[in-house]
């Protein structure tokens, strides 16, 4: 069917990865035989966090096996007794569960609500850590990242971003909304995933060499987890050397954006200028009937049911690609007012 479902944004995976990492250097081993800690680490793992780190404007990087692990280590283990953590009510599962690992407080504020946030760092105590996606990967929509940098050096609190969707996507070269917006120096921590635009699996925080080291000695997601491959990095690596040469695929993905975001189905349309397109269809019956109904049209489309999301905001969850064209897209658009 035609692949309006995956996170390869660009068509690394589908395009480019395997003509880029055809290769059969002898150091391309299959397995890492043991925790980073132990035997796991090599050369190409630490050049890599140096390429990764330079690229993305930041002191250092650490490479974990997944997003999932990588925001487990690093909240789990950061934020202390006494602390107070904010983090959006939208947030994702791996943010919240490290959260829940955490001994430091913890409240929700309202997605993307300023106020509600202020209100709340207003009575938080000790350090604080606020936490926020950059693009969140339901909604399709951004976080008021300046804003959010104010309000955090106002109350002296530590920002936190998970740049997951926002990899490879935004920004001149893929850099992500933080660099975008020139906001690097402001950020305690970013999250950036490679399961997404990279088309491998592992992701990567960004910071201070002290929080890098830190990290290496208390983030028992990475202390007690096999490292990845050496094959693993060397593909994590190609997909960021491709990044900044993406211009061509980033334009066509933002024109296809547009086209949808002016189309025929905008009532049930959430607002959303990057690759996640959200269609408002309540109900898990019937949202599962309407993407069952594009399946069997071609259209590889899934539906997001309650209680992933909200009762009554169940959902179409239409991804854009780079390699999606125009007609595939008036396609889709065609059969969503058929069965609308």
């Amino acid at each position: 069917m035609i692949d309006f479902c995956s996170n390869d944004y660009l068509g690394i995976v589908r395009n480019k990865l395997l003509n880029v990492c055809h290769r059969s250097e002898p150091w391309h081993t299959y397995g890492s035989t043991g925790s980073r800690l132990l035997t796991g680490n090599c050369s190409l793992i630490e050049e890599t966090e140096q390429y990764i780190a330079s690229f993305h404007h930041a002191e250092a990087a650490l490479i974990f096996n997944s997003g999932y692990d990588a925001n487990l280590g690093l909240l789990s283990s950061v934020p202390q007794k006494g602390d107070t953590i904010l983090y959006d009510y939208l947030s994702h599962a791996s943010i919240r569960d490290g959260i829940r690992l955490s001994q430091a407080s913890s409240f929700s504020f309202q997605h993307n609500n300023l106020d509600d946030l202020d209100d709340k760092l207003k009575k938080a105590t000790n350090n604080l850590f606020v936490i926020t996606e950059s693009v969140f990967p339901m909604d399709g929509d951004l976080c008021p990242l300046a804003e959010l940098v104010t309000l955090c050096e106002k109350y002296n609190a530590n920002l936190i971003i998970d740049e997951a969707h926002a990899t490879g996507i935004i920004g001149e070269k893929g850099e992500g909304l933080v660099q975008m917006l020139g906001l690097e120096s402001k950020t305690f921590a970013r999250i950036h995933t490679f399961g997404k635009t990279c088309g491998v699996h592992g992701a990567a925080v960004l910071g201070s060499n002290n929080l890098r080291d830190y990290l290496i000695n208390f983030a028992r997601s990475l202390i007690y987890s096999t490292a990845l491959p050496e094959q693993t990095v060397a593909h994590i690596r190609a997909s960021y050397e491709l990044f900044p040469k993406m211009v061509n695929e980033r334009h066509h993905l933002m024109e296809l954006i547009k086209s949808i975001q002016s189309s025929a189905i905008t009532a049930r349309l959430l607002i959303s200028q990057t690759a996640v397109q959200g269609v408002i269809i309540p109900g898990n019956d019937r949202v599962k009937k309407v993407a069952g109904e594009l399946n069997q049209n071609g259209l590889d489309v899934r539906p997001i049911l309650y209680p992933t999301v909200r009762k009554g905001e169940e959902r179409l969850r239409i991804v854009l690609h780079a390699f999606n064209s125009q007609n595939e897209l008036d396609l889709l658009l065609n059969c969503l007012k058929n069965s609308l």
